[in-house]
């Protein structure tokens, strides 16, 4: 087993541009990691940048909250929000040698709070957008504890851009004075982690038992005893059910990936049972699956997913989410009658997340400065309508429009020709394989048992040439 190698200690300057550029001024939405990438690579393309970030520091998503929202499900438009979906115990699934930018590699920090684990904890990718906020020098761009109210399209083309200021941990409508700005161009970057879309249940509303999205999951204490239903098979399924299952009496899985007829439990546990999806829940606490069983539980432990949610975005109908399909975007970023003034970073999902920010906003740059060009119009719609019609081909629903884990690499790499960069490594691409398979095979260990030290000596190979080339201060 290979433990990371400690990162050298470096300075990181601001290297001129490169190009002759056309600066604009740019608002980024969110400071967590696409919006920090986002800033970094417009600064890079000579642009002037204004990060707004709701928190009081960077990281989005990363951030640690060990609150939840008043309302368990997250439907209650007027619950308190909490903008993390952390629990304590997350880990990553991906070895940080694949989850890092490629212009700054993810290594061991050496310092009493830093984790040197391959598949660190949350922690310490916070920790790692910190070092790269402060080392790229990203934290005077940021607006802190300030809030995007509004961001609507002007006559003469540009963006207006509408924010306020927190007061504590609140927001005072009546109170707090309202900012108005004019910003050429507005890139988003507020994440998709947030909003809670859970799964619609025949009959739930006569239920008498608890509903909880997995985005106020935190710790497993509040499920000790219990009978629990858990909908979903992503990741955070996988995690959350294993945990749950060492201090309750039985987790019953439903997922669309069990078919109709097959059940039984999880190898290695005795209270872990695997489900078709949920036929009907009734007012005895029971709940019935398709395949015909039935059980009477406690708590519905909804790890379904989010929506994507630009409450404070006004394009008069020209994007829209039908479906969770944010649309229509040209490559997933731009909309055609608004580009390259309008972008969004980070919508795809199922995806190696950190390089492609990375890809996304050098691209975004580029079009910005009139470096780079983009189709017409038109062009860009046929593309997104040919898109939109395999999808239908295919019978692939439209809720999955943004899922590309089937072509992730493809798409950065197209996206890294139109910088004319290089494309994704290959040890990356590899590595990635090899840490699904495992995953598979291996879920209790996939992140503590690995065979993959040829393909870590290749990233660190390639990290020491990168540290080589930068210059210190």
């Amino acid at each position: 087993m290979i433990v990371p190698a400690p990162v050298p200690t470096v300075r990181f300057s601001n290297p001129p541009t490169m190009y002759p550029i056309a600066s604009k001024n740019v608002a980024v939405i969110g400071a967590g990691a696409a919006g920090l990438i986002a800033a970094h690579e417009l600064r890079q393309e000579g642009h002037k940048v204004v990060v707004f970030e709701r928190e009081n520091q960077v990281g989005g998503i990363w951030v640690y909250n060990p609150a939840t929202e008043s309302d368990s499900l997250g439907v209650d438009p007027t619950r308190n929000l909490i903008h993390s979906s952390l629990y304590a115990s997350l880990r990553t699934n991906l070895p940080r040698e694949v989850m890092g930018f490629r212009s700054y590699p993810f290594l061991y920090k050496r310092g009493s709070h830093r984790d040197p684990r391959r598949f660190p904890g949350h922690r310490e990718v916070w920790e790692y957008l910190k070092d790269f906020a402060v080392d790229f020098k990203l934290c005077g761009l940021v607006r802190f504890g300030t809030e995007v109210w509004h961001v609507g399209l002007m006559e003469n083309g540009k963006w207006k851009v509408t924010s306020r200021k927190r007061e504590g941990n609140a927001y005072n409508d009546r109170n707090q004075e309202k900012l108005d700005e004019v910003y050429d161009a507005v890139v988003v970057c507020n994440g998709h982690y947030t909003e809670p879309r859970p799964a619609e249940i025949p009959g739930v509303e006569g239920w008498p038992g608890k509903q909880i999205h997995s985005h106020n999951y935190r710790d497993p204490e509040p499920f000790r005893d219990q009978v629990v239903v858990l909908i979903g098979s992503a990741a955070s399924a996988d995690d959350i059910s294993r945990e749950i299952a060492k201090v309750s009496k039985e987790v019953h899985i439903a997922s669309r990936s069990v078919q109709n007829g097959i059940i039984g439990k999880l190898a290695g546990y005795d209270n872990i049972y695997h489900h078709s999806m949920i036929e009907s829940t009734q007012g005895d606490g029971s709940v019935a699956f398709q395949e015909g069983s039935v059980v009477y539980a406690d708590i519905i432990l909804h790890c379904t997913g989010y929506k994507y949610h630009f409450p404070f975005l006004e394009t008069d109908g020209i994007v829209t989410v039908d479906d969770n399909r944010v649309g229509p975007l040209y490559k997933h970023i731009f909309p055609p009658a608004l580009a390259p003034w309008l972008s969004f970073v980070g919508l795809p999902w199922k995806v190696v997340p950190f390089p492609l920010f990375e890809f996304q906003s050098k691209w975004i740059a580029g079009t910005l400065s009139g470096r780079l060009s983009l189709p017409s119009p038109k062009e860009m719609m046929a593309d997104i309508q040919a898109f939109y019609s395999s999808m239908e081909a295919s019978g692939t629903p439209k809720r999955y429009t943004h899922n590309i884990a089937g072509y992730q690499f493809e798409y950065d790499d197209w996206l890294a020709a139109q910088c004319g960069c290089l494309p994704t490594e290959e040890w990356r691409k590899q590595m990635y394989v090899e840490t699904s398979m495992r995953k598979r095979s291996q879920p209790e260990t996939y992140r503590d048992q690995w065979e993959d030290e040829h393909l870590v000596r290749q990233a660190e190979a390639d990290f020491s040439q990168y540290f080589s080339k930068v210059p210190s201060s």
